[in-house]
């Protein structure tokens, strides 16, 4: 078994009196698609957070590779191989989808305060991104600008962009919350074809159950705040107290 790339120790994080996510210990491993599951208000994005740095934890660790990021800030973390999908408003609405991600590689490449650049560095930065155009099927808006673009290109951009952020761990949460049926299988596939790749560990917030089965390798189930179960699709869905807590009362986990 492979060394875990991405581990969480006793992760808490407190709102007052209230215990958001509590002592959550989890190991994660390249080749690996981890998909988080619970009822509403379980904790899961807030798990999220605290692994990507935008809240700060109240007690625990987050290591990456060995590397304590626990008081790292979100930029930090990105730089030590922490990717996180975001929505398009964190995006330059106005720039085309091709200058989003040209940035984007820029940014990876330590080129992005650079005012002047030689044509040729352009031209290199410009074919990189077209690459990651084409790998998540935007090569024919590349000129649209990023704000116009119909809710499912918009996802796969977000994609583009965490891909050409060349990140060891990748964080969707929901991806495709909101996408037509006709949409959402083209962000599935891509996050199938990541998930291939065994250099990368993949983390997955979700509540459609045939997307769960689709692509998880392994589901981690969190309930008020704590971890529930742990462990292989099959098994962990057939254990009694999953079920007890959200399969019974709906086909989908919320």
């Amino acid at each position: 078994m492979s060394h875990p790339s991405l581990v969480t120790q006793d992760l808490t994080i407190r709102f007052g009196g209230h215990v958001a996510v509590n002592a959550v210990s989890c190991e994660f491993r390249p080749g690996e698609l981890t998909v988080i599951v619970g009822p509403n208000g379980a904790g899961k994005t807030t798990y999220f957070n605290l692994i990507s740095g935008q809240l700060p934890a109240s007690a625990g660790k987050v290591l990456k590779d060995g590397v304590d990021l626990t008081s790292m800030a979100p930029s930090a973390r990105a730089h030590h191989g922490i990717g996180r999908a975001f929505q398009l408003t964190n995006l330059f609405p106005q720039l085309t989808v091709l200058e989003n991600i040209r940035l984007a590689v820029q940014a990876k490449s330590g080129d992005g305060r650079r005012l002047f650049r030689p044509a040729a560095r352009m031209t290199e930065l410009t074919a990189k991104a077209e690459r990651y155009l084409e790998a998540t099927r935007l090569q024919d808006v590349s000129h649209v600008a990023a704000a116009t673009l119909p809710h499912g290109d918009q996802r796969k951009l977000e994609v583009a962009l965490l891909m050409a952020m060349e990140p060891d761990i990748y964080m969707f949460d929901e991806p495709t919350a909101g996408m037509s049926l006709d949409h959402a299988p083209d962000v599935l596939d891509l996050i199938a074809e990541i998930k291939h790749d065994q250099s990368k560990t993949v983390l997955l917030v979700e509540h459609k159950m045939d997307v769960v089965r689709a692509l998880a390798d392994r589901i981690i189930v969190l309930h008020n705040g704590e971890l529930l179960a742990d462990g292989p699709p099959d098994e962990v869905m057939s254990s009694q107290i999953v079920r007890d807590v959200y399969l019974g009362k709906s086909s989908e986990v919320a």
